[in-house]
C-alpha cells in the first residue's frame, strides 16, 4: 500500500494500541504545569498524540488548531486550550472526555479517529459543544457534532462535476487497495444516483493491457480511484479526449512538477489550503514551519477549521455564520454533520490550477453527502 493511501487508511482505521492518557498545556495561555488539573474554563482538544499509528496525523491537527487559536487569543474573551492526549481513543475517549469536563472544559474538539468518534457518540451526557474530527452513523447525540475528511465525499463530488459537464457514462479504474475500493464505491453510488451509467470497471494491477479496449467515446468520463503513483502509470494509456476525474489522492503539491506533468489534463478536487494560497480565508493563517507534506497539510487545515467551528458552536452562532468559507473547503451543516466541499482543479503544464477564473476569488462548490463506510 502506498504512502498516500497509508495515512488516510490509518486515519480511518478502527483501532490503535495502547492505554495511557495524558494532559498537556497549549499556548494560548501559559503551558499547563504537570499535575495542574484544577477546573479552569478552557477548550479541550482530544487527540491520539501518543499513538504509533495516528500520532503524526494528530500532531498536524494540533498544529493547525494551535495556529488558529493563537490568532483568536489576540481578541478579548478567548479561552485557553488544553490538549488531552492518549494512545487508544476507542478505549480511552470516554474517560478522557469526562476528565476534560471535570477540568472545566466549555467546549471539546476530538476525537480524531472513527472508532474514537463512535465510542464518544455512545457516551451519555454530551452537554457542552463537542466537535468530533471524524464522521459516524447514528442519530444526533446531545451537543455532539461531526467534521471530518472522508475522501469518499470527494469521489462523490467528482461524480457530480462530471455529470454537470453533460457526461452520461463512466469508466472506473481502481486497484485492490482498500481506499481505492472505497473511492470506487462512493463514485459509483453517486453516479447511479444522478442517473449515470457505469460503462466499465477496470482493476489495474500493473499490466497496461487492461486499458487496450478504452477508446474515445462521447459523453464518457473516466474516474481514477487511485493515488498519484498509480495515476502516473495509468494516464499514458488513456485517450487524451476522454475527461478524467480523481480526488485529492492524486495531488502531492505543486512543488512536484515532474509528477504533475504526468497527470496533465486530470480534473480533481482538493482544499483551498493547498490550491488557493492567495484566498483571503487562507492567507490569514500561518503555515507550519518546517512545511508539512501535502497529506499532513490537509490535517493542519482540518485543525484550523475545527477551531473556527468550535468557536461558532460555543457562541451559538452557527446558523448566522454558515456556510463557512473554510481553509479546508466550503462548509455547511447537515443535521449534526459539517459537510466540506472542495475546490475543482486540473493539472496543466505541471501545475494544479483552478478550473476557471471565477474560482480564483471564491471556491466553486458542489454539495456532497458524507460517506461513512467501515
Amino acid at each position: 500500500m502506498q504512502r498516500g493511501f497509508l495515512w488516510l487508511s490509518a486515519l480511518l482505521a478502527l483501532y490503535v494500541s495502547g492505554f495511557a492518557c495524558a494532559i498537556d498545556g497549549l499556548r494560548p495561555g501559559e503551558p499547563l504545569a504537570p499535575g495542574d488539573d484544577k477546573p479552569v474554563p478552557h477548550i479541550a482538544l482530544l487527540l491520539p498524540l501518543k499513538s504509533a499509528v495516528f500520532g503524526t496525523a494528530a500532531e498536524a491537527v494540533r498544529q493547525g488548531f494551535q495556529a488558529a487559536a493563537e490568532l483568536e487569543m489576540r481578541l478579548p474573551g478567548g479561552l485557553p486550550v488544553r490538549v488531552y492526549s492518549c494512545f487508544d481513543e476507542s478505549k480511552d475517549i470516554a474517560a478522557l472526555y469526562r476528565q476534560a469536563i471535570a477540568g472545566g472544559a466549555r467546549a471539546v474538539v476530538g476525537p480524531l479517529t472513527r472508532s474514537g468518534a463512535g465510542a464518544l457518540a455512545a457516551v451519555q451526557g454530551i452537554t457542552v459543544p463537542t466537535l468530533a474530527l471524524n464522521v459516524v452513523e447514528g442519530p444526533p447525540v446531545g451537543q455532539m457534532y461531526f467534521f471530518g475528511m472522508a475522501v469518499e465525499a470527494e469521489a462523490r463530488q467528482a461524480a457530480q462535476l462530471a455529470r454537470q459537464q453533460g457526461l452520461h457514462q463512466a469508466i472506473v479504474i481502481t486497484t485492490r487497495a482498500q481506499l481505492a475500493q472505497r473511492l470506487q464505491f462512493a463514485f459509483e453510488e453517486e453516479w447511479h444516483r444522478s442517473g449515470g451509467a457505469i460503462l466499465d470497471e477496470i482493476e489495474f494491477d500493473g499490466d497496461p493491457a487492461v486499458f487496450a479496449d478504452i477508446a474515445d467515446m462521447p459523453h464518457t468520463a473516466v474516474f481514477l480511484a487511485t493515488d498519484a503513483e498509480k495515476a502516473r502509470l495509468i494516464r499514458p494509456y488513456l485517450p487524451n479526449k476522454l475527461p478524467i476525474y480523481a480526488t485529492s489522492q492524486i495531488f502531492t503539491g505543486n512543488s512536484n512538477t515532474l509528477t504533475n506533468y504526468d497527470l496533465n489534463g486530470i480534473r480533481f478536487v482538493d482544499m483551498p489550503w493547498l490550491l488557493q494560497a492567495d484566498h483571503p480565508a487562507v492567507m490569514i493563517y500561518p503555515r507550519s514551519i518546517p512545511p508539512l507534506s501535502a497529506d499532513h497539510e490537509r490535517l493542519y487545515a482540518l485543525g484550523i477549521d475545527a477551531f473556527r467551528l468550535i468557536q461558532l458552536l460555543r457562541a451559538g452562532k452557527i446558523d448566522d455564520a454558515l456556510p463557512l468559507d473554510g481553509v479546508s473547503g466550503h462548509i455547511e451543516l447537515n443535521g449534526h454533520i459539517f459537510q466540506r466541499m472542495a475546490v475543482p482543479a486540473m493539472f496543466a503544464q505541471g501545475q494544479a490550477q483552478l478550473r476557471n477564473a471565477q474560482a480564483a476569488s471564491a471556491p466553486q462548490v458542489f454539495p456532497v453527502q458524507p460517506a461513512v463506510k467501515p
